[in-house]
């Protein structure tokens, strides 16, 4: 007889049941909770691809465009990057960084900040042979030797030249020495200014690091000036010497094995430079030096009018064109060594700036420099250079006058530097 207290089958069967279901359910709780993942983390956007930058140094002249050379870039500024750092990296000036991108702290930029590099040149106002020196653009050019029907080919670097007081002369000269690892010998007037501002300077300074002249130094026609490296790349692109050409020392050794005894050499004063580019005239306006006596401010059409070539003012009758003045007017007031039209369709500075390309931070294939050697000071060192060419213009040198045309010998005098 069945037990009273017996268990029915079926909850026999569910007892069972019940607690192995639980214990699959405990299961997967805790193996929800082992393997439970975090949130994705977005991916961060590729960095943007810039193309890479144009060579700024040497440049075949194109017959359709031959007034014009290289191309305005902008770059982004990288961490710890200054003015002096990206000037050197794309072989243009100080000043000429500053110029262009007016309104930006050239010592603290900002990283991440598109920045203007100003490597389109109009040529010179001068004949298109040897070495042409333009002081107000401070830049040096230098015209290969034509070869037959091969396109004509100009070097161009910035340069430092003489501050207030110093003056490089205008004019036109020729190299007449060469030398690899020049010795210098200040002239009386450095040797007093140095005395007197309590750093006096030996008779001598052999070849070495510590000679402002460089390695490499290309005596000139005229006695005391020369176009010379230096042991202070970061006077280039300013006013620095004492009225000789300086260049970044990767820049002068390039030069110095191009040019020979005998190329003629013309030191011109052009801070407003025109030239004609896809058929458009452009302006390419550059401060105007402190010392020029030109007073471009009282009547700045007569005198730009002047520097329109006799060959432009031809070529805009031919061509049906009129500058417009107005564009004139304010590319000359707010100079930024950019080149913008002013005939055959007009397009502003900011315009051209808008539709630069924008390529990499770094030294173009093909550049003289190694982006290593020699690399730029801070901003407390370069003021204090700075400071002390300023004190310096106040004292008028004696012997930094030079004759405007070619020396009749070469020169045995003591070079400045």
């Amino acid at each position: 007889m069945p037990s009273p207290y017996r268990t029915p089958a079926f909850l026999r069967a569910a007892a069972c049941v019940f607690p192995l279901a639980a214990l699959a359910a405990c299961s997967l709780l805790d193996e929800g909770r082992f393997t439970r993942r975090a949130p994705a983390v977005p991916e961060a956007p590729p960095a943007p691809q810039y193309a890479p930058p144009v060579a700024t140094s040497r440049f075949e002249i194109d017959p359709k465009n031959d007034d014009v050379v290289g191309v305005l870039q902008k770059t982004v500024v990288g961490a710890d990057d200054t003015f002096s750092d990206i000037a050197r990296r794309f072989n243009v000036g100080y000043e000429e960084m500053v110029r262009a991108n007016p309104g930006v702290d050239p010592w603290l930029p900002g990283v991440g900040r598109e920045v203007v590099v100003p490597t389109r040149f109009i040529l010179p106002n001068a004949p298109r042979q040897g070495i042409v020196i333009n002081l107000a653009a401070m830049r040096i050019y230098y015209y290969e030797p034509r070869k037959g029907e091969a396109p004509q080919v100009v070097h161009t670097h910035p340069i430092g030249v003489g501050r207030v007081g110093w003056a490089t002369p205008e004019g036109t000269t020729k190299v007449v020495r060469k030398q690899k690892d020049p010795v210098w010998r200040p002239t009386p007037s450095i040797l007093k200014e140095h005395a007197e501002n309590g750093d006096p300077l030996p008779q001598v300074v052999p070849a070495g690091p510590d000679n402002p002249l460089g390695n490499r130094a290309m005596y000139l026609g005229w006695p005391t000036y020369l176009v010379h490296g230096t042991n202070k790349p970061y006077g280039v692109g300013i006013r620095s010497s004492h009225g000789c050409i300086r260049l970044y020392p990767e820049d002068i050794e390039h030069l110095f094995e191009m040019v020979s005894v005998g190329t003629p050499v013309r030191v011109v004063n052009q801070p407003f430079l025109f030239g004609w580019a896809e058929d458009k005239l452009l302006l390419q306006a550059y401060d105007v030096l402190e010392d020029d006596t030109r007073d471009f401010a009282r009547a700045p059409k007569k005198l730009l009018s002047k520097s329109l070539a006799t060959r432009i003012q031809k070529q805009l009758k031919e061509r049906g064109e009129s500058v417009d003045w107005d564009a004139v007017a304010a590319i000359a007031h707010a100079p930024r060594g950019i080149p913008a039209p002013i005939a055959g369709g007009v397009m502003s500075i900011e315009a051209e700036v808008e539709v630069a390309q924008v390529v990499e931070n770094r030294v173009p294939d093909g550049a003289t420099w190694d982006g290593v050697s020699g690399l730029p000071i801070d901003e407390d060192t370069f003021q204090e250079m700075f400071s002390d060419n300023q004190e310096a213009a106040l004292a008028p040198a004696a012997d930094a006058k030079a004759p405007a045309t070619e020396a009749k010998a070469p020169s045995r005098s003591k070079p400045q530097g």
